[in-house]
């Protein structure tokens, strides 16, 4: 075989193994969330953040990304700041994680988060650990891991994607399906023509 058909074997296989990082484990539906309590902040003011706590509040969207200030994290962060409205009207909390440090999720938060949601440091990857979050080939960084937290502190769903595209749309559709059907016999909506 000759080097190039090597090579070209070897990059292909390092590829599909890149590809298919997004179809690796994270925590399944149904298991237990782990709890964690880290340092965060919003809009550019830190505070400490409990799993626990706002679990107490309603679901918890946890999303992990690789790191602030990357281009696929700055477009997930607008992502959820353009949607934090609609979580909250499904009574859920948004909270980011990454590896950074609190100092640089100060600025983040502030510019990229537009001050609508908070981001925590998880400097030691104990959370992106416990949550099956790393990147295979960069174990320091957080794999692109979206989970929805129910109030149970059960896992109702979880998304695993390097691109930023869906996880917003995703967790919204899930934190949808796990609100209550109208009542029976309820009226449909009224709707004025104009």
């Amino acid at each position: 075989m000759t080097l190039r058909k090597r090579l070209s074997l070897g990059l292909g296989a390092a590829t599909v193994a890149l590809m298919s990082q997004s179809a690796l484990a994270a925590l399944d539906v149904g298991a237990p969330a782990p709890n964690f309590t880290t340092k965060a902040s919003l809009g550019g003011q830190v505070f400490t953040f409990s799993l626990a706590d706002a679990l107490k509040k309603g679901p918890v969207v946890l999303y992990f990304y690789p790191a602030a200030f990357s281009y696929g994290c700055t477009i997930e962060a607008h992502d959820f700041a353009e949607a934090v409205d609609q979580y909250k009207a499904l009574g859920a909390t948004v909270i980011g994680v990454s590896h950074d440090d609190i100092d640089t999720l100060n600025k983040f938060s502030v510019s990229e988060c537009r001050s609508k949601f908070a981001v925590a440091a998880d400097e030691d990857q104990s959370i992106m650990k416990a949550y099956d979050a790393t990147l295979w080939l960069k174990p320091d960084y957080a794999n692109r891991v979206s989970y929805v937290i129910g109030t149970d502190g059960k896992v109702i769903y979880q998304y695993t994607s390097l691109n930023p595209d869906k996880h917003v749309a995703n967790t919204l559709d899930a934190l949808k399906k796990m609100q209550p059907a109208p009542a029976a016999g309820s009226a449909p909506a009224q709707t004025t023509g104009g």
